[in-house]
């Protein structure tokens, strides 16, 4: 693999670095947003075309792959920002791009990528665990559509959905690869309902019912029971985000742990003076050049056109980027002492942002037996 960037997305890469030091102050970062100031920055990073990102040019969007998906990503992470962007840019819009009719590309994705619409993925199940196969909310078929009944859990950013693009059952039983179907429902529709809560990284997520919620056949996206490769092909790519993410936090983690360490001073000397605290410091060092190395890899499997290869490499970016973050958040917070226990220091708040990632789409432990799962199949099959 050749990880080397080009002109283009260096480019790309300063101009989010810019916009996120001026649009997220260091000492603010991590910060719950007012409903002003969160629509504010999504106006922003919409101008910035970031909410496009990944969307076809011809319907408003930069048409960019996962790389350029990754270096965004990164940039966001550092500052502790793009609340609002994965959910609707990434997963959702993938799957509208990707198996959506006509009719839904141009309503939905012109206005995502403008900013103008946001859109939320509704898959995530109680008993599911991760696990797509185990999904079991029922649509029933009526006579000219369905009827969607139950909920779906810790669905991110519903509160500002204008659409949910829905997983639901329409054949087959819990842990059927097949009998899954997309469905793309306004947020408006009678019988949705939510739920809202804030996350531990001051995130907005919410359990969304729907209560017999009528959907027609113009609302299915793909072929009826053949969704489930979209759906994993669309969270593999927002996993891939979310691993650059955690690069991109973990290197702020380290630049505040550095700093703090080469200021803070005990017994005369300062504490980067003392060999144990260095190595921790070492220690996080490596763990950041190791997950920039995995977050490139699963990037580019994503970008290839083979599925095997990206759920290897994904799961196991995110695998060992979720132990190392979460490793290297509690010695960046004990580091710092006292105060890193305290809402005044960044340090916490990249720690909880890099713990809520592992636990999405997939902690590092679920992610580590599907790899295991898949090399045993590949040289049982070999």
């Amino acid at each position: 693999m050749d990880f080397s960037l080009t002109e283009d997305h260096v480019t790309l890469q300063d101009a989010v670095r810019r916009f996120c030091d001026g649009e997220y102050p260091a000492h603010l970062r991590g910060n719950a947003e007012d409903k002003q100031l969160a629509s504010k920055r999504r106006r922003g990073l919409a101008e910035m075309g970031i909410t496009g990102l990944v969307i076809d040019s011809g319907y408003g969007g930069g048409g960019y792959g996962a790389v350029e998906t990754m270096l965004v990503a990164q940039q966001l992470g550092r500052a502790l920002g793009g609340a609002g962007w994965l959910a609707s840019g990434l997963p959702a819009a993938a799957l509208i791009g990707s198996a959506g009719s006509e009719e839904q590309k141009a309503r939905w994705l012109e206005a995502a990528a403008t900013g103008e619409k946001a859109l939320a993925l509704a898959v995530s199940e109680a008993e599911a665990r991760y696990d797509i196969a185990r999904l079991a909310v029922p649509a029933a078929e009526t006579g000219d559509g369905w009827k969607i009944k139950g909920t779906k859990t810790i669905v991110f950013d519903a509160a500002i959905a204008d659409a949910f693009v829905v997983a639901a059952r329409t054949s087959g039983q819990r842990g059927d690869r097949h009998g899954l179907s997309l469905f793309l429902v306004d947020a408006k529709t009678a019988g949705v309902s939510l739920r809202n809560f804030a996350t531990i990284d001051a995130r907005e997520a919410a359990h969304v019912t729907f209560d017999n919620v009528a959907v027609s056949k113009a609302d299915l996206i793909g072929a009826a029971g053949a969704a489930y490769d979209l759906i994993d092909a669309a969270i593999d790519r927002a996993n891939a985000a979310l691993v650059a993410e955690s690069v991109g936090a973990l290197e702020a983690l380290l630049e505040h742990t550095s700093e703090h360490l080469t200021t803070r001073t005990q017994f005369g000397a300062p504490l980067a003076k003392f060999q144990s605290l260095q190595h921790r410091v070492a220690d996080m060092l490596i763990a950041l050049e190791q997950s920039k190395s995995m977050a490139c890899a699963a990037a580019m499997a994503v970008d290839e056109n083979d599925p095997e290869r990206r759920r290897r490499f994904v799961s196991a970016a995110k695998t060992y980027v979720g132990d190392a973050c979460r490793t290297a958040g509690e010695w960046g917070i004990q580091l710092h002492g006292g105060m890193g226990m305290t809402e005044e220091c960044r340090v916490g708040h990249y720690a909880k942002r890099m713990f809520a990632i592992n636990m999405t789409y997939g902690d590092a432990s679920w992610h580590l037996q599907r790899f295991t799962a898949q090399r045993l199949a590949q040289e049982k099959a070999e």
